[in-house]
């Protein structure tokens, strides 16, 4: 049931309609009947709001904010350049890289012993590690024979598409 109502002595809202008053009477029969506290019906922008209490208005609380104390600004003291630590260069060989967004995992469950460590011979086709993407687990293998030189993520890292994970150097 939707009713409007416009200010007092008008019983006609904005479309020209009357207001029914004997609707407004049965929601005040329903609420005394139900105990319900209050009951607002909307319709579009107007709506009709009654309550068996007193509704109160919170005045806004205005912010009090203290003046602002007088402060010297001093310039920051320039550090003094220090030589930037070089990244170390991941050695030469084949990279074997994300073929997807996700999360990397280096073991098949937490604890376990890794797939493939440093220094391991790998062949084609060998698990390296798993890489979780929208709750599934994807492998991911060996697309070279060779050993594994460097390891380039950690377990549990996030890892964008194309990004490095292993490299192999390969024996050829």
């Amino acid at each position: 049931m939707w009713v409007t109502i416009r200010p007092q002595h008008d019983h006609q809202n904005r479309q020209g309609k009357f207001v029914d008053i004997r609707k407004i009477k049965k929601l005040i029969e329903l609420i005394n009947e139900t105990g319900v506290g209050e009951i607002e019906v909307k319709s579009g922008e107007e709506s009709v709001r009654i309550s068996r209490f007193p509704t109160q208005t919170i005045a806004p609380t205005v912010p009090s904010f203290a003046p602002p104390s007088e402060t010297t600004f001093q310039k920051p003291a320039v550090a003094e350049k220090m030589p930037l630590k070089e990244a170390e260069e991941p050695p030469e060989g084949h990279r074997v890289k994300s073929p997807m967004v996700g999360t990397v995992y280096l073991a098949p469950t937490p604890g376990a012993k890794p797939f493939v460590e440093v220094g391991q011979r790998v062949s084609v086709g060998d698990t390296i590690c798993l890489i979780e993407a929208m709750k599934m687990y994807n492998k991911i293998e060996a697309d070279k024979s060779g050993v594994i030189s460097a390891r380039l993520v950690e377990n549990e890292q996030p890892v964008e598409f194309d990004q490095p994970l292993f490299i192999i150097e390969s024996n050829e």
